[in-house]
């Protein structure tokens, strides 16, 4: 079968095999508009770093590592991390410029960043 697909998704092969179709019942409130996916050259989907939600403090045995909790954009819904200050600073300097995040935690024990 060939489906008609709209102008943004003109990189999208449009011809598929009967075994990859099924009847879809839309429902509205579960529409994403095609301008709020953001994909790459190559169709990829792109996480981005939404907002920073909490500051924490990484302990490790001499040193302690800024660390910040973000929630992304992923494609499987909501998912939160807990990344390096410095390199989010550094990558989405955007994320930073309010103060909206609270004061830091501290976050200690193997594995927790």
């Amino acid at each position: 079968y060939r489906l008609r697909l709209p102008k943004e998704l003109v990189g999208v092969h449009d011809t598929f095999h009967v075994s990859n179709l099924k009847k879809c019942l839309a429902d509205v409130n579960l529409h994403v508009p095609l301008d709020e996916v953001n994909v790459d050259d190559k169709l990829r989907f792109v996480e981005e770093p939404i907002e920073i939600l909490d500051r924490g403090v990484k302990k490790l045995k001499r040193r302690w590592i800024p660390i910040v909790k973000v929630r992304w954009n992923s494609r499987r819904g909501p998912e939160f991390t807990w990344e390096q200050e410095d390199e989010m600073k550094h990558k989405y300097p955007h994320l930073f410029s309010s103060a909206t995040v609270g004061r830091a935690t501290e976050i200690s024990g193997r594995n927790s960043l």
